[in-house]
């Protein structure tokens, strides 16, 4: 396996730019989690990975290996990678024996297939060998494309979004599967997704896009803890956000102060507060507005000088009309307006 590389990564099409200036890295043996909204490049960054297109400017490396850049772009089929598509791509005329297979053309026909059915043996899928693609569950076919882009071993594997078609329950079943398929492997993986929470329960590293643009890259637990902009914040779960001007080095908000001193100067300034971070308890401070189930959570809505905020708050909590709102600080940043 080897890590792979963007340095400076440009590309557009008819003159508007998919991807602007991007440098990332995805380390040797772990996963690199593409985090972004429609349209962020994510999906971009994959294709000039695996060679279906070029770079417009900057290089891309797999290891040492330089494997694209504005003059040089090694073919696809030369790069050694697995690529997962959202829809599987199996092919509907082979079996799933043969599927896994088919990217094992330079061995002998009884090594491919004895290769085939050990690798649907880790996905749990050896009794499904000689199942067709239309005979199978979506779950059955994910697993069975990771089998196949995963038999070559590649340099590098890409998963574009895998599990979105998928119910909640097979989702997180698949996912763990998959992750442990990847760990007992170490391959060096690009995981695109747009569901902040996948992000980071897959992740080792984090890219975070927007527009073209690379916002941060970091670990998960830093990019959560550490957003270097209100963008990366909201990337990353549910926030609250008031603008106001600074004073005594802190953003007043109607539910508390959040501290600014790294601000210096700045006169105005966003303060961004995640839902957790706001701890509620008896008290007149704000109004109670509704309280709804959220999962582990209840979400709460309070309002008070006219500003309306969401409080993610332990299930079932006793609380009154009116209560008092602490912010905890870690979870409440201040970036300038």
């Amino acid at each position: 396996m080897s890590a792979v590389c963007l340095s400076s990564v440009a590309r557009a099409y008819d003159g508007a730019r998919a991807l602007d200036d991007v440098s990332l890295t995805a380390p040797n043996g772990h996963v690199l989690a593409l985090l972004g909204p429609s349209g962020s490049g994510k999906s971009t960054i994959l294709r000039l990975i695996a060679g279906l297109e070029p770079v417009d400017s900057g290089e891309i490396h797999f290891g040492d290996a330089l494997v694209s850049s504005r003059s040089h772009t090694m073919p696809a089929e030369a790069r050694r990678v697995g690529f997962v598509f959202q829809d599987y791509a199996l092919f509907p005329h082979l079996n799933a024996a043969a599927n896994v297979a088919f990217g094992l053309d330079k061995r002998q026909r009884a090594e491919r297939e004895l290769e085939a059915l050990r690798w649907l043996d880790r996905v749990g899928l050896k009794h499904r060998a000689h199942s067709f693609p239309h005979e199978l569950s979506g779950g059955e076919q994910q697993r069975v494309a990771l089998a196949r882009a995963l038999a070559p071993r590649p340099h590098a594997l890409l998963l574009d979004e895998p599990f979105s078609g998928l119910d909640p329950v097979l989702r997180a079943e698949l996912r763990e599967i998959t992750l442990g398929t990847l760990a007992e492997t170490r391959t060096t993986t690009l995981f695109v997704t747009h569901d902040a929470e996948e992000a980071l329960l897959v992740a080792d590293r984090l890219a975070i896009l927007k527009g073209g643009r690379l916002l941060q890259e970091a670990g998960p637990r830093d990019a959560y803890d550490h957003p270097n902009s209100h963008d990366v914040a909201a990337a990353l779960g549910p926030v609250n956000v008031f603008k106001a001007s600074v004073e005594n080095g802190a953003v007043h908000t109607p539910f508390g102060a959040v501290r600014a001193e790294h601000l210096g100067g700045a006169a105005s300034a966003r303060a961004v507060v995640r839902a957790e971070a706001l701890l509620l308890r008896p008290g007149t401070q704000a109004r109670l507005l509704d309280v709804r189930p959220s999962g582990a959570h209840d979400l709460a809505r309070i309002e008070a000088q006219g500003v309306i905020w969401r409080a993610l708050i332990p299930p079932r909590s006793a609380l009154a009309d009116t209560v008092d709102v602490e912010i905890h600080p870690s979870g409440a940043f201040a970036f300038s307006a």
